[in-house]
């Protein structure tokens, strides 16, 4: 029983509501009370009395144990002293609170971090210690603090701001962030349900034809763009990324506020630089998780809540992770004169592991070209994930080592990102687990073409538009985990006998089906083999799969019987809802391509095909030829379809919506989606697309 969208939306929005409270600025706050802070870190440089007998310690302070300030008198009093006059506008059951928690911490970084020592007096007792207001100030930070001191103005403003400008910094960067998180995966969310509204529908099927279905560069849109450059995006989908990217780029660049005097950044250009430089790492991050939901199979999220292809979020992926670099680069790039200068910096542990995070990931953007793809998808796909896993490792000691945990949320984008990782991976292993271990029959239809019959298979009969990931093990030892996608036919569907009449015989075409305006075109094929006598085929409920060789594991296939066989899936490939509520539905295909078309068969009572392979492949047609016996169909064997021929004919006739399902070569394809978009645009029929193509 298939769980509700708004039931699984809720989930996700209470699930995000939890992440969201671990950000800076939404649940988290390194500082509760910014005055009391800046006079803390104010006092932070003096030593005490009892401070370790050590120079200067972390950033040129002394080294002060907590222990140590928890039963100092004069540290008490002054900080007491400090926040009476500088927190005002704070009540009394405030200030109480932030001595409880924060005025003994031995402070090693930006921000309140360490383990509090309870002090000997609450707040107002240490205020009770100071008989007359203080009048004398620290010399310099040499000068041991053993007198109730008044903190230096210009330190304690340099201070303040420093907090307010660094902190507020975090959680625009924060807030912008989820902004871009959201937007991603927000957008063909309300796209997706803008198109079922009444006053909508109507005019979102008008614009189809110039904006979701016609390809952004010429027709290239399966096929690779000249040199491999890529896949060209639809229009829609350059849309989509123009609106992220300029989303991105405007967060990037508003919002800025200099706080000078500054104890880190000198001056208002250095300071804003500071600022660019931190948000920029806080977009990458926030990045991270929609660039590893857009790659999942299992993206519940998304693929249940629009209709949108998982082949069109592997594009946005793509496109996301460039985003994600350019992020990247631009946060390095403004770190080197912020730091460079500071040696102690460049030799942490932080910065060496920023600077790995940003070399692996430039190094997985060279490394997914689309050349790479093609000459061996499995090194491309091994290398990826491990890449990737070293890089989310790099993300995380970039940031535990640099602020640790709990201090501006930065590992939240990352518990994020890996949740949506482990649930993808948990979600396959769950499918492989529930499909169990199957023995499929193979049989070697000739010319590099197999079929392959995987029995009791639950899903057999869910519908068209579903693929699954099959493997088998014992092909080759040395990647047993080795998979690929292929589109699944019911075997109950493969066991139709056509039952010729007597009239047929001669190979001639039936009476009957001239009469109900059928056209087989298949260069008689009937006179020179018999059709296959499949009665005696197995009853039970099972899938079959039609694959070319190729390379990869397809290879080694051959004739057996007791295939060791895992199946992980079923996926849908897009959304056939739309397709479905069609007045007619067009059924075109190239060559090994008619496996994800022979589904939709039974699921329209209006259904036209057109078939073109080439003569290598009349094994195929012999194969399939019971399943398209009760069917409307062209096919032809060495010659191509008039594409945009066929679909003119079609919207004479008058229809008010044409679906259109579209499988086969990269070439084919395109020049379906090109030939949809243009005969949309001539009449008053609205066409439906789907594209279901095997490309790299």
């Amino acid at each position: 029983m298939r769980t509700s969208p708004a039931i699984w939306l809720a989930a996700c929005l209470l699930q995000a509501n939890l992440v969201f409270s671990d950000l800076v600025g939404f649940g988290l706050h390194p500082f509760k009370i910014y005055c009391a802070s800046a006079c803390q870190w104010a006092l932070q440089a003096y030593p005490l009395e009892c401070s370790e007998k050590i120079p200067k310690g972390f950033l040129g302070w002394a080294t002060t144990s907590s222990e140590c300030k928890a039963n100092d008198t004069a540290w008490l009093t002054t900080l007491a002293w400090c926040l009476h006059v500088k927190c005002r506008a704070h009540r009394m059951s405030e200030l109480q609170a932030f001595w409880e928690t924060d005025a003994t911490r031995d402070m090693t970084n930006f921000g309140n971090t360490g383990t509090p020592v309870p002090p000997k007096w609450s707040y107002e007792e240490s205020l009770q210690q100071i008989t007359e207001p203080p009048r004398k100030m620290p010399v310099d930070t040499t000068t041991v603090l053993n007198f109730t001191a008044l903190v230096p103005e210009i330190e304690y403003q340099a201070q303040l701001n420093t907090a307010l400008g660094v902190t507020k910094e975090q959680e625009t960067g924060a807030e912008y962030g989820v902004i871009i998180l959201v937007t991603g995966f927000g957008i063909p969310i309300i796209l997706t349900w803008l198109y079922h509204l009444p006053f909508t529908s109507g005019l979102l099927s008008k614009i189809t034809p110039y904006l979701t279905q016609p390809s952004s560069i010429g027709t290239y849109s399966v096929r690779s763009l000249p040199f491999l450059l890529g896949n060209a995006p639809t229009i829609g989908q350059a849309a989509y990324i123009a609106v992220f990217f300029i989303i991105n780029i405007v967060l990037m660049s508003v919002n800025y506020q200099s706080m000078q005097p500054h104890l880190y950044y000198p001056g208002e250009s250095m300071e804003i630089k500071a600022y660019i430089f931190y948000r920029t790492g806080i977009a990458a991050y926030a990045l991270l998780p929609l660039l590893i939901l857009f790659a999942s199979r299992n993206n519940v999220l998304l693929l249940w809540l629009t209709n949108w292809s998982h082949a069109t979020y592997l594009l946005l992926h793509r496109w996301v992770a460039r985003l994600f670099v350019l992020h990247a680069l631009v946060h390095s790039f403004l770190a080197l004169p912020i730091f460079l200068p500071q040696q102690a910096v460049v030799d942490s542990d932080y910065w060496a592991w920023g600077v790995a995070a940003t070399v692996l990931c430039v190094a997985i953007l060279f490394a997914s070209v689309l050349p790479l793809r093609r000459w061996s998808y499995e090194i491309f796909l091994v290398t990826h994930v491990v890449l990737s896993v070293i890089l989310v490792v790099g993300l995380w000691y970039h940031v535990v080592l640099w602020i640790g945990l709990d201090s501006y949320g930065y590992e939240t984008w990352i518990y994020a990102a890996c949740a949506v990782w482990f649930f993808d991976r948990a979600a396959r292993v769950g499918k492989v687990l529930k499909n169990g271990v199957r023995r499929s029959k193979v049989t070697d239809l000739g010319n590099g073409y197999i079929r392959v019959d995987i029995p009791r298979a639950s899903f057999a009969n869910d519908g068209p538009g579903l693929h699954v990931y099959a493997y088998f093990p014992t092909l080759s030892l040395w990647r047993p985990w080795e998979n690929h996608p292929f589109s699944i036919v019911p075997t109950s569907l493969m066991s139709r006998v056509e039952r010729q009449r007597p009239e047929q015989s001669s190979g001639s075409s039936s009476p009957t089906a001239k009469e109900s305006g059928v056209h087989i075109n298949v260069h008689d094929v009937e006179k020179h083999h018999g059709f296959k006598d499949t009665a005696s085929a197995s009853l039970e409920t099972g899938i079959t799969l039609l694959i070319k060789k190729s390379m990869g594991i397809t290879k080694h296939l051959k004739a057996t019987d007791g295939l060791l066989t895992l199946m992980d899936g079923p996926y849908h490939n897009t959304s056939t809802r739309e397709i479905r509520h069609c007045d007619r539905l067009l059924l075109i295909g190239g060559g090994i391509g008619i496996t994800s078309l022979l589904p939709w068969i039974a699921s329209h009572p209006n259904i036209k095909l057109f078939w073109s392979v080439k003569e290598s492949a009349r094994c195929l047609v012999e194969e399939v030829q019971g399943v398209l016996s009760e069917i409307e169909k062209d096919v032809r064997i060495g010659r191509r379809l008039d594409i945009s021929r066929l679909l003119e004919q079609e919207a004479e006739v008058g229809y008010c919506n044409i679906g259109v399902v579209v499988s086969g070569p990269g070439g084919l394809c395109d020049d379906v989606r090109a030939a949809v978009a243009a005969v949309g645009k001539k009449g008053s029929t609205c066409f439906e697309l789907d594209v279901d193509a095997y490309s790299w």
